[in-house]
């Protein structure tokens, strides 16, 4: 092998990886693509998705309703006809088991959205995480199966709290790449216990009203108000 040949193979195998580092997936910090999805959320008005929830090892289903800024409403088909709305000053939770509606009026600061997982699914609650976490890769940017035998691909982040004063020791975030839609919430407590929310069928930007998150106690339910006290 001659001079020249050596010298050209060199300089093609310099251009070649030159050129396959143009066109690598530009990395994107943690930070960054949490900040995108943030981003995504700020521009969904309302929106309706089914959700699965597990709460250690009891499972419930629900349709959660959401307007924007802070109106949510679960509608539960497991525990069947069980309903918790916040319409932005009351939250209100109806336990058909028991007869009882549980009512709560609610300042800013005990509605925030810091102590919730299913508000995580917002763009406020979104905004609170930055500030009371940090936000890191669970491994690193690539997507991954959602479950171990999934075909499902989600971006996962890990976000940490920044004191003991959080209500979660950590949170985990499962993001379909393509819609930068939250698919699931893993939030996990002090004391262990885990929140688990799936999320599926997003129907967002349906022009809802404030009116859907009015909700008529059932008059053969007994009332208490202010149950957090």
């Amino acid at each position: 092998m001659n001079l020249s040949f050596k010298k050209a193979l060199s300089g093609a195998i310099f251009a070649a990886f030159f050129c396959a580092g143009l066109f690598a997936e530009p990395i994107i910090t943690a930070n960054e693509y949490f900040k995108s999805v943030s981003e995504e959320y700020g521009k969904i008005k309302d929106y309706q998705a089914n959700a699965n929830i597990t709460i250690d090892k009891e499972d419930m289903k629900a349709k959660i309703t959401y307007l924007q800024p802070d109106k949510v409403r679960f509608d539960f088909s497991k525990p069947e006809d069980q309903v918790i709305v916040f319409n932005g000053e009351t939250l209100t939770i109806y336990l058909p088991g028991h007869q009882a509606v549980l009512t709560q009026n609610a300042n800013s600061e005990d509605a925030d959205a810091k102590g919730n997982a299913a508000n995580l699914a917002t763009s406020e609650g979104l905004t609170l995480m930055r500030r009371y976490y940090t936000v890191s890769y669970e491994t690193s940017q690539e997507a991954v199966p959602l479950d171990e035998d999934s075909d499902e691909k989600v971006v996962r982040l890990v976000l940490w709290r920044r004191t003991t004063s959080e209500a979660f020791r950590y949170i985990k975030l499962s993001i379909t790449p393509k819609t930068k839609l939250i698919r699931r919430v893993e939030a996990v407590t002090p004391a262990d216990i885990t929140y688990k929310i799936d999320f599926s069928d997003y129907e967002i930007n349906q022009g809802l009203t404030a009116q859907r998150f009015s909700y008529d106690i059932p008059s053969a339910a007994n009332s208490y108000d202010n149950f957090m006290f």
